[in-house]
């Protein structure tokens, strides 16, 4: 095994009854994925799947077959996306919950807490816009302990991931989460108490940032650094974490297209939506996917196989055209460099994702490229 790929794992594929409220009866991200348009010439839309086909994540013979395509491509685990929002709410558990209840598919997992808002800006811009469907509220001491409880069979359970012992347990959004050192104190704590070795946090970043959070808390805008990743990552650590997850988009994009003209591209295409959609040729931009500091021991880089969120997003944000198998099996070589030396437990990376249909940011089968990017993963992973 020469690297221990952690896939991002998005439980949208099933009904709830907040997407039938503000989408329509019935939506999942199927309902985008497949009404998908072209917007230029070569654009591969729609992606339709090929094997598990318009799947439905209620179904664990489902997730039988994911996880045995992911385990015979040599992918250790799926990082499922957990949603809770404060005073119990949550959204998608349903097919994680099931997975923890059932012992079945009998297949490593972790969470990534996806702390952020939910509102309608994630698929289409419509007269409800600005409707929230569920905020992201910190509350405490209290709320934290309960989601604590809330998690704990799965934290019990012999399948969760852990490194050097310890439960790994991802943040998306560690810039916005007021209190986070106190909730790190608080459930490292509430780990010794119930038998579990300590947790292992580890902090999603981009490399190359344009916010900075402050000694209070607060968060300021600064000028992104693309030389070096240092001051991003150690002002990170400091609040507990004991690691970081990487990602490298933007400083790939501002690296390949140019600082300036890359800032202002997005910001024309977030306000005027009818212009052209920018196109990234993929081994162009992913070439620059990585920093110096992610070498460092407890930094675990990102690969990202396709991109394309034009199913969600219209024409607001860029594509990667020349995202092919053969380009990203050179990418997954670039990472392994980066973690080479590594003892095995910390030689990890994180794929991103298994299946985010939405984001054309996926490696489960398509009709196009068949099983393609996980035989990449395959023949890089499993020497």
């Amino acid at each position: 095994m020469e690297a221990r790929i952690i896939a991002n794992y998005l439980p949208q594929f099933h009904p709830i009854p907040e997407n039938d409220k503000f989408w329509g009866k019935g939506f999942t991200e199927w309902t985008n994925v497949a009404k998908a348009k072209p917007f230029f010439k070569g654009h591969y839309q729609p992606r339709i799947p090929a094997d598990l086909g318009f799947y439905d994540l209620r179904l664990p013979e489902i997730r039988e077959q994911q996880a045995q395509l992911a385990r015979e491509a040599g992918v250790e685990g799926f990082c499922y996306w957990h949603y809770w929002f404060g005073n119990g709410k949550q959204l998608l558990e349903r097919p994680f919950q099931e997975v923890v209840a059932s012992g079945k598919p009998d297949f490593p997992f972790c969470l990534c807490w996806a702390n952020h808002d939910w509102s309608n800006k994630s698929w289409k811009k419509d007269s409800k816009l600005d409707a929230m469907i569920a905020k992201q509220e910190y509350l405490g001491e209290k709320d934290h302990t309960e989601h604590f409880y809330s998690l704990l069979p799965a934290f019990n359970d012999h399948r969760y991931i852990t490194v050097d012992g310890k439960i790994l347990f991802v943040i998306y959004d560690p810039y916005r989460f007021q209190g986070i050192e106190e909730f790190i104190q608080l459930w490292r704590k509430l780990a010794k108490d119930n038998g579990l070795k300590d947790f292992y946090f580890v902090a999603m970043c981009n490399n190359t940032t344009t916010i900075q959070r402050t000694e209070d808390g607060t968060l300021k805008r600064v000028l992104p650094n693309l030389k070096s990743s240092k001051e991003v990552y150690e002002n990170l650590l400091k609040l507990g974490f004991d690691g970081l997850n990487s990602y490298g988009k933007s400083r790939a994009e501002m690296l390949s297209q140019g600082k300036w003209r890359r800032i202002i591209s997005l910001y024309l295409h977030q306000k005027f939506p009818w212009l052209p959609v920018q196109k990234y040729n993929y081994p162009k931009v992913v070439k620059y996917f990585f920093s110096p500091e992610d070498r460092w021991e407890n930094i675990y880089p990102t690969i990202l196989p396709q991109w394309d969120r034009t199913a969600r997003v219209g024409r607001k944000e860029g594509v990667y055209y020349n995202s092919t198998p053969e380009n990203f099996k050179k990418h997954l070589k670039d990472a392994l460099k980066i973690v080479e030396g590594r003892p095995l437990e910390h030689k990890i990376l994180f794929l991103r994702s298994w299946n985010e249909w939405g984001e054309g940011n996926y490696v489960e089968p398509d009709l196009k490229y068949g099983h393609g990017f996980l035989d990449a993963i395959k023949e890089c992973i499993l020497k």
